[in-house]
């Protein structure tokens, strides 16, 4: 039987720092880390074979691409939607985020040594100030701030960020992937409905599992 999920790991290539473990995040808490998951990047073997197309185009560009998530367990998700309870951030259940099936990634280009090149906001629209203004309620700057995640979103003071945009849009689409109009960081697999929720268990002996066997 083939596997639901198989995991990214880092190299030259890709780098994992998957933002909802450790702390900071819109959520600023380590999410990953208390359902189980950790650092650890799952997607569906066809999304993997996908980006395995994307290392060629990388490599001549001298660019690395830093994955900030890709499976995400429905609890974490359940948990996520506690916390930040503002319409239209998070997909409003597990089920409808793809995140939860496996089948989106988000991500950032990196130069070679690493370092995120300039875009228009952090992946999530993360700033610590915003979150924590979320925190207490407070959501009318973020909505704003959030104007920046769209495709939309131009600036004639922010050519470098929206011209690093554009040609990630370009490279991912180039295998494939679908970009998602106001999340310039969000990425699905062209064939998403194909693909049910996966439930994650990190006690079992297999970790993923799907109800609908999807």
């Amino acid at each position: 039987m083939s596997k639901l999920l198989e995991e990214i790991t880092g190299d030259k290539d890709f780098i994992i720092d998957l933002m909802y473990f450790g702390t900071q995040n819109m959520l600023l808490q380590d999410i990953y880390g208390k359902v189980g998951l950790g650092n650890r990047c799952f997607v569906r073997p066809e999304l993997k074979e996908i980006l395995e197309n994307l290392r060629k185009e990388l490599q001549k560009q001298n660019l690395r691409l830093k994955i900030k998530d890709g499976y995400r367990p429905p609890k974490a998700h359940e948990l996520m939607l506690k916390i930040i309870p503002m319409e239209g951030f998070f997909a409003r259940s597990p089920e409808r985020s793809q995140h939860c099936h496996g089948s989106a990634i988000d991500v950032i280009l990196c130069d070679e040594m690493g370092k995120e090149l300039k875009f228009p906001c952090n992946v999530d629209g993360y700033e610590k100030h915003f979150a924590q203004e979320i925190r207490n309620g407070e959501w009318a700057a973020f909505r704003q701030h959030l104007e920046r995640g769209k495709y939309s979103w131009e600036s004639a003071q922010e050519k470098e960020a929206i011209a690093n945009r554009n040609l990630q849009r370009a490279i991912l689409e180039s295998v494939g992937l679908k970009a998602l109009e106001h999340e310039w960081w969000h990425f699905n697999m062209p064939d998403k409905e194909h693909y049910g929720m996966v439930d994650f268990d990190p006690t079992g002996k297999n970790m993923f599992y799907s109800k609908n066997n999807s």
